[in-house]
């Protein structure tokens, strides 16, 4: 049944009351009277984003713009809906909100003896969820497109909420204050996609073409232009039939399925000056947003599917504020706050759809969406632009087996026979070509799955073993930089292991411990658990480090529910030793090569280089500490 909308033009007071304290409270004005009566404050100097930037955070506009906006919409809305008159036919009842009200009589004791009761709790946490129920009313209505009836659903929402008492129950004051204020700013955003939306049908992408769109056409018909389009059409085939597919589920516009072409050419590992990653070339915080994960090992900004998955929620999330597509692509370029700030900044009567932001927009996002209708229009009209016979890639095949085994890709792709950059083209997410501690779906190809769990135990397991430790005293005018070079190491690497947070201060004097080469290495699957007494300064992360095994193997040996350790306590470690071989220790002396060392314990050259991770190329140092027999 239709939300029929009553004729009483008093709402229109109370949205334009609520705009006005919501532009308030956005500009740092200190109270709602300031907009209403006192003059314009002096402007302050906003912050402007630059046009790389993927994603921006909304900037504060100056008090006195907020003044003159508030007034302009006030005008717009009392233009729009009038107030009400003595003329026969209006409600006799409305109220004028904007009428002084006048002072009632003391009546005395016998009147304040017909006071009704005050609220008790339940009673006033059932008004706010009345008033909560038209709230989300109103979302369903703006989802529909029924703009008026999401409007008035807002209304019957602010009127339940100001007839709630909160004197007597502080508790309510906040859950009172954060739903106004919820009110105010979907009244906000509902009006501005009235004025962004589009009109013809809101679910379709229009095909068009004008000056900005033909030019975008021309450079990627000619020339290097030309050669990306081809490049990133045949790379389409591999991710495309995926997303059509997501696309169909959530009822959005297949067109949408051509976006990544723009935004990364198809690639997956793609990297943008504003340091947005992959596919669908999310930045770090708006990926967090949507739930791409981000951690030591993976980072599923450059996992297709997953992106994918995120990209259309936050395309849905557009769509449902600004109603149009193309305003929509925009906003997804540069962000939805970068829109709506330059939506507000501009009469409302004037804005109609995205060509009415064109120029008030960031260059590089005044581009993007021109660039999206040239794509379009050329994947549609091949053959005019003579690439017909341009065959895209095939889609990717791929199944996925659940590994609880840290290893490299390059250990896993030599056991089934495969190239290293198959498996990194299946999972792109691996930071660092190595699977993460935790469990993890590996994607190998469909017909060597069976290969690897018949394999999965002769294949190396990743460990971090403890690198040899060189001494250094700082000596005057040194700095972090002279000292890594000197050892062939990064500053990162020694202000990890010296606790150095600032790593332009150092102290002459000081003795730095200089990790050196050989800090990674795989070993073998056997090994053999030790006992081991917890004693004062333990933790779980040095026993893991000690004994090149991880914190959570420890704590499965040892059915350990917490990181929690004390004195005393006996632990199994979890070893890793290759079966019937003991190496020792030994400390690099001044003289010595890795030759003259290999022959002093009866080893080759090549099987003490391959215990220390060294090279023939690799240089060694007085006091390193090396792994012989």
């Amino acid at each position: 049944m239709p939300y029929s909308q009553p004729a009483n033009p008093g709402f229109a007071c109370v949205r334009l009351i609520l705009i006005a304290l919501l532009i308030s409270v956005i500009a740092g004005c200190s109270s709602f009277p300031s907009i209403i009566g006192a003059p314009a404050q002096p402007e302050k100097k906003a912050y402007e984003s630059t046009p790389a930037e993927s994603s921006y955070e909304p900037e504060e506009p100056s008090k006195s713009a907020a003044v003159n906006q508030s007034r302009t919409e006030a005008e717009a809305l009392l233009a729009e809906e009038p107030l009400p008159s003595d003329s026969p036919g209006e409600d006799e009842n409305a109220i004028d909100y904007l009428q002084p009200v006048a002072e009632q009589e003391d009546l005395g004791e016998d009147s304040r003896a017909d006071d009704p009761a005050p609220e008790t709790e339940s009673t006033i946490q059932a008004e706010i969820d009345q008033a909560l129920d038209y709230y989300e009313a109103s979302q369903d209505f703006w989802q529909q497109g029924e703009l008026d009836n999401a409007l008035h659903a807002l209304d019957q929402a602010y009127e339940q909420i100001i007839q709630v008492d909160t004197s007597q129950m502080p508790k309510f004051i906040q859950q009172k204050d954060d739903l106004r204020y919820m009110i105010s700013k979907r009244i906000l955003e509902i009006y501005a996609s009235r004025h962004s939306t589009a009109k013809g049908n809101h679910n379709a992408i229009p095909h068009e073409m004008n000056e900005h769109i033909k030019k975008e056409v021309e450079r990627f018909t000619k020339g290097k232009g030309r050669d990306f389009f081809i490049r990133s059409y045949k790379r389409s085939g591999r991710y495309r039939p995926f997303i059509l597919k997501e696309l169909k589920k959530a009822g959005l516009p297949e067109d949408l399925s051509w976006l990544p072409l723009i935004e990364s050419g198809f690639k997956t590992r793609a990297l943008s000056r504003a340091r947005a990653l992959g596919l669908w070339q999310f930045i770090s915080s708006t990926g967090y947003k949507f739930g791409l994960k981000r951690t030591r090992y993976i980072d599923e900004r450059l996992d297709p599917y997953a992106a994918t998955h995120a990209a259309i929620a936050y395309l849905k999330e557009l769509h449902d504020m600004f109603g149009d597509w193309t305003t929509v692509m925009a906003g997804y370029n540069c962000g939805e706050y970068r829109v709506l700030r330059t939506i507000r900044n501009q009469n409302v009567n004037y804005l109609d759809n995205f060509w009415d932001l064109y120029r008030l927009l960031p260059r590089e996002t005044a581009r993007y969406v021109p660039k999206f209708m040239a794509a379009l229009h050329i994947v549609n009209n091949l053959e005019k632009y003579d690439m017909a016979d341009v065959q895209v890639y095939p889609p990717v095949q791929f199944t996925t087996v659940n590994i609880k085994k840290q290893m490299y890709l390059k250990d896993i792709a030599k056991a089934l026979d495969l190239d290293k950059e198959t498996l990194l083209d299946l999972n792109p997410e691996l930071r660092y070509k190595l699977l993460p501690e935790d469990a993890y779906e590996l994607k190998i190809p469909p017909e060597k799955k069976q290969t690897l769990l018949a394999k999965l135990d002769q294949i190396p397991e990743f460990s971090q073993t403890t690198p040899g430790i060189a001494y250094h005293r700082v000596r005057r005018g040194e700095t972090l930089s002279t000292i890594a070079s000197r050892y062939r190491t990064t500053v990162s690497q020694i202000a990890l292991y010296n606790n150095i947070h600032r790593q332009n201060y150092i102290v002459a004097g000081k003795i730095l411990k200089i990790p050196q080469s050989g800090t990674i290495e795989s070993m073998g699957s056997s090994s053999t658990p030790i006992t081991y007494k917890v004693r004062r300064g333990d933790s779980l992360w040095t026993l893991a480090k000690r004994y090149n095994t991880t914190t959570k193997k420890i704590q499965a040996l040892n059915n350990l529910d917490s990181v929690n350790l004390y004195i005393g306590q006996t632990l199994k470690i979890p070893g890793k030793h290759q079966a019937g071989q003991t190496n020792k220790v030994y400390r690099v002396k001044r003289g010595d090569s890795p030759y003259s060392i290999a022959k002093k314990h009866n080893m080759s050259l090549n099987s003490l280089l391959r215990a220390n991770n060294l090279t023939k190329q690799s240089t060694i140092y007085p006091g390193q500490r090396i792994q012989v027999k």
